[in-house]
């Protein structure tokens, strides 16, 4: 981002955190929302908030969603990410109140999109999520939510009931000041293509997934 002058030639403090740029109402599918935008002046992403309803301020029912352009757009069925996004729109709109925090610049668990393409071609070789990113020197898991925690407090929201299998979330949040009342999960039907991947999401990156007990047949 270039440096502000001021008066005199002076140089203005460079900004950080979230900005508020713009809410616009978003009808959807899933029922009328309001994108609310943001500018995280850390990183330079462009961010989005969908809000539903009036939220208030506690046990807020509350999504945060790491961008998956394979998952979200294209429907591939490597993972769950599709099928969470749009069960987090509408539980959000069945309340009647909550938000859906989509967070740019974590795709691929913060990698990136190629890499994340990269990642995928090795697993189709056999190795696992987690041995994938290693294998291409890189980290398991590079995503930050504390810009997420800022636009949870922009929107006034100081509690959340977290819709996530993920307790990495939880405590990130937590840690950003943004109490977690409650970790309600999000527990999609896993798929033949799909199942080896949620397992090694919960045998090694600590996912709650007690559904995956049912599956036995597939290897």
């Amino acid at each position: 981002m270039t440096e502000n002058i001021g008066v005199l030639g002076k140089k203005s403090p460079q900004r950080t955190g979230v900005e508020r740029v713009v809410n616009a109402p978003l009808p959807t599918v899933y029922g009328k929302f309001q994108a609310v935008g943001y500018l995280d002046h850390d990183r330079g992403d462009e961010q989005v908030a969908l809000v539903y309803g009036d939220i208030g301020t506690d046990q807020v029912l509350t999504r945060l969603h790491s961008e998956c352009l394979t998952g979200d757009a294209f429907g591939s069925q490597h993972c769950e990410c599709g099928d969470q996004l749009a069960a987090a729109l509408r539980a959000v709109a069945a309340e009647g109140a909550g938000v859906v925090v989509y967070l740019r610049g974590h795709e691929g668990r913060g990698i990136g999109l190629l890499a994340k393409l990269r990642a995928m071609a090795l697993q189709a070789e056999g190795l696992d999520t987690v041995e994938a990113n290693l294998a291409l020197g890189l980290p398991v898991d590079a995503r930050d939510y504390g810009v997420a925690a800022g636009i949870l407090q922009d929107l006034g929201v100081e509690s959340v009931r977290l819709m996530s299998n993920n307790p990495r979330k939880r405590d990130a949040l937590q840690r950003h000041g943004i109490q977690v009342t409650e970790q309600v999960p999000l527990l999609i039907p896993p798929c033949e293509s799909n199942i080896t991947y949620l397992r090694t999401k919960r045998e090694r990156l600590d996912h709650n997934l007690p559904h995956l007990d049912a599956v036995a047949h597939w290897s």
